[in-house]
């Protein structure tokens, strides 16, 4: 099939999602996600007033996208704007109109049940600045975040921090290393008028979470630790452990598949005994009851355990093969 005829069915299946969207105050969402519908490395999102279309794989011809284009704006008639990003290292490499890249590089205010949130489709990073598949932890900390402290580590744009302070939460601490994503986040905050509830913490997440715990910050052998934000041991309500895939630092190596447990430990020790970490892994290979499993060890070696279990699974804009999406997610109430 073309294309053109498998968005048409995407955008079919997807008839009673849109509706509810709609309902929900949700103008950000994925209509083709093309690994399992059909092209793989193909993703058409809609991020507020604009479509975006991004291919990783295989650029798109021109009557490639026209056709899409014509679909989308038949659906919602939307500026349509296209990353590709097949070349090395995902960098996007196509030139727009002088009109489109204006759209693209210009602030987008888009609505996720209501919250604002900034994004640009084309900045100095990659992404657009919020991760469309996160939705179902964004709401899941938010009903559950009312006047509770959150930790939300890897924050990247604080989307899960914001929603914690939408749904209520006393203080929202969140970690991340770049400063450009604390400054979109601190952007998210202010439109929605939860900044006076945020704090923002630019650190390697080794460190700040190695502090909180109580622990020795510590390092890589016969690496040289550069500054770090100094911090007080503390014990959060609600703990959010989103990690990338693998980094490296002076301080350790983020390495979802074969050391989630590093990140893991200190974060559990941050949580309250009472208190939820909600964990991610992203990894397709990684299969998800070995490292639920994995998780309860770890948990059941410091003393603890894990009182109740709720996974997480991805709202239908992000179908997949089978019911076990690449993104895994469970919240893991601690006693």
């Amino acid at each position: 099939m073309s294309v053109h005829s498998l968005l048409v069915t995407a955008l079919s299946q997807r008839a009673a999602f849109l509706s509810q969207a709609k309902l929900d105050n949700t103008d950000c969402y994925r209509v083709f996600h093309g690994t399992v519908e059909g092209v793989s490395g193909l993703n058409i999102d809609r991020y507020g007033n604009a479509w975006l279309i991004q291919s990783f794989h295989q650029t798109l011809t021109a009557d490639e996208l026209a056709l899409i284009t014509q679909v989308l704006q038949q659906a919602i008639l939307l500026p349509v704007i296209y990353n590709d990003r097949a070349t090395s290292h995902s960098r996007i490499d196509n030139e727009l109109t002088p009109e489109l890249l204006d759209i693209a590089t210009t602030e987008q205010i888009m609505h996720e049940n209501g919250i604002k949130f900034s994004s640009k489709l084309r900045h100095e990073g990659q992404d657009p600045l919020l991760f469309l598949d996160m939705r179902i932890g964004r709401e899941y900390v938010r009903r559950h975040s009312n006047n509770k402290t959150v930790l939300n580590l890897f924050s990247y744009t604080c989307g899960i921090g914001t929603a914690a302070a939408m749904g209520g939460a006393s203080h929202v601490v969140n970690v991340d290393f770049s400063s450009f994503a604390l400054a979109a986040g601190k952007r998210n905050a202010e439109l929605n008028q939860v900044d006076n509830v945020c704090e923002f913490i630019q650190s390697d997440a080794f460190p700040a979470l190695r502090q909180l715990a109580g622990l020795n910050v510590g390092g890589r052998r016969n690496q040289k630790l550069p500054n770090y934000p100094k911090l007080s041991a503390a014990q959060f309500d609600l703990v959010f452990l989103d990690p990338p895939r693998y980094a490296k630092s002076p301080f350790g190596i983020v390495d979802l598949v074969n050391d989630y447990q590093g990140l893991f430990k200190p974060a559990m020790l941050a949580t309250k005994s009472g208190g939820t970490i909600v964990c991610c892994n992203n990894v397709a290979k990684v299969e998800r009851q070995e490292w639920f499993a994995s998780l309860v060890r770890c948990v059941e070696k410091q003393g603890r355990s894990v009182n109740k279990i709720e996974w997480l699974d991805c709202h239908a804009d992000f179908p997949s093969f089978d019911g076990n999406h690449p993104l895994k997610m469970v919240a893991l109430t601690l006693s």
